[in-house]
């Protein structure tokens, strides 16, 4: 029979994903799985949003311009000017979700063989998009113990090669809710100009950022206005990620013209999902208000929650709405399967994403997991007694983390 290519072959499976068909049995089994692997918000899409499409009156379903309708492109850039990016509508292509951004780029700026440096853990699907793309990913690890700050520069300065062309940063950070300071960026855009590469700026969770900490941009720091890509969407800001609608953003005039060859190839993004994104750039202040205030308040239950449990560890993260917990397992991947195929407490378990879909050095994040805080207060506290009740019965139950990752 016909083979699949190498590149399927190598393709990495999503270790948010992977697990949902035993998920699926669990819930036929009638037990209540809380999801807290994935980062689908509770949050209700705002309004405004949802009424555009409700009052749709077009008579044709047409192709948009392959950059983006130029209405929502002009709403889209007053959005960002708030926030002191000073960006054109021209400077901005429309994408199916931050996930095309991501991979226009990599197209645009990177051939195969070449190197882009990520801080681990990462988001999982950067990875995927490297592998599509023939990119190599070099890790540069972060550290539980100081909450996944960035590392030195004097530790990306040893991966450099005449290979490596960009640095990719989720800010605040998926998996880890890390917020990366201004300090930390100067240090980057001193790197950036001194090796002359790209910095790509995953910026989903722009707008979660708690205790009162600011948000900065590679947008923001001047003399980078050549070398930052920005890569947003929609979905989590609105709660909105069935949209699939995001955006790339850049000042290079070359990346620019080039991007927009990959985003004719592909023809357009959908006309339905920019009506409503051009209506949700009205969404009032205090519907962010609120929800910035509701996922403080879900971060506190959790983080609180599991460092109260005897051998776990979980650093309080600056924004997004995620954590990464080292627990007192022997392996994250067969602990999660467990706790869908073996546990329940009162009917109930918890679905997480094992941490080491998130690394691409072998064998680290083996006893670390990912929870993303998006269900309810009620929902997330119950969650939390269960993985308690699980981590004491567990069979593969570590006394001494610390031990047994020294081993």
């Amino acid at each position: 029979m016909p083979k699949i290519s190498n590149k399927g072959i190598h393709m990495p499976a999503s270790p948010i994903r992977k697990l949902a068909p035993f998920a699926d049995q669990a819930k036929k089994e009638g037990k209540k799985v809380y999801h807290l692997n994935i980062g689908q918000p509770d949050i209700e899409t705002p309004e405004g949003m949802l009424n555009a499409i409700k009052n749709i009156d077009f008579k044709v379903w047409a192709y948009t311009s392959s950059e983006g309708t130029l209405s929502y492109r002009t709403k889209l850039a007053s959005y960002y000017n708030k926030l002191n990016y000073g960006i054109k509508p021209e400077e901005i292509i429309v994408t199916t979700g931050g996930s095309e951004a991501i991979t226009i780029a990599m197209m645009t700026c990177l051939d195969p063989g070449d190197e882009v440096i990520i801080p681990e853990p990462f988001y999982a699907n950067y990875n995927g998009f490297a592998c599509q793309n023939d990119v190599v990913v070099k890790p540069i690890m972060s550290f539980i113990e100081n909450g996944f700050a960035l590392p030195s520069i004097a530790d990306f300065e040893k991966l450099i090669t005449p290979k490596t062309k960009a640095i990719i940063i989720c800010n605040p950070n998926n998996p880890t809710g890390y917020l990366y300071s201004r300090k930390e960026l100067e240090d980057l855009k001193l790197l950036a100009l001194k090796y002359d590469l790209y910095i790509f700026s995953d910026e989903a969770y722009r707008e979660f950022c708690y205790d009162g900490e600011s948000f900065i941009s590679p947008m923001h720091l001047a003399g980078l206005e050549e070398h930052v890509i920005v890569m947003d969407t929609v979905s989590k800001r609105y709660s909105a990620c069935g949209a699939r609608l995001g955006c790339l953003i850049t000042k290079n005039k070359k990346v620019l013209s080039t991007a927009l060859k990959f985003a004719q190839a592909r023809l357009s993004a959908g006309l339905v999902e920019q009506i409503a994104g051009e209506a949700a750039i009205d969404t009032p202040d205090e519907y962010f208000e609120k929800v910035n205030k509701e996922y403080t308040h879900r971060r506190n239950i959790l983080v609180s929650a599991l460092n109260k449990m005897e051998g776990v560890f979980c650093p309080n993260p600056g924004g997004a709405f995620y954590v990464v917990a080292s627990l007192p397992i022997d392996n994250a991947d067969k602990f999660c399967q467990w706790m869908l195929e073996d546990f329940s407490f009162e009917n109930q378990t918890v679905m997480m994403a094992p941490a080491t879909g998130f690394y691409a050095t072998k064998g680290a994040g083996y006893n670390q997991v990912r929870m993303a805080y998006v269900l309810n207060a009620d929902d997330l506290q119950k969650a939390m007694i269960c993985l308690e009740n699980a981590l004491a019965i567990y069979p593969g139950r570590v006394i001494n983390t610390t031990a047994a990752q020294e081993n």
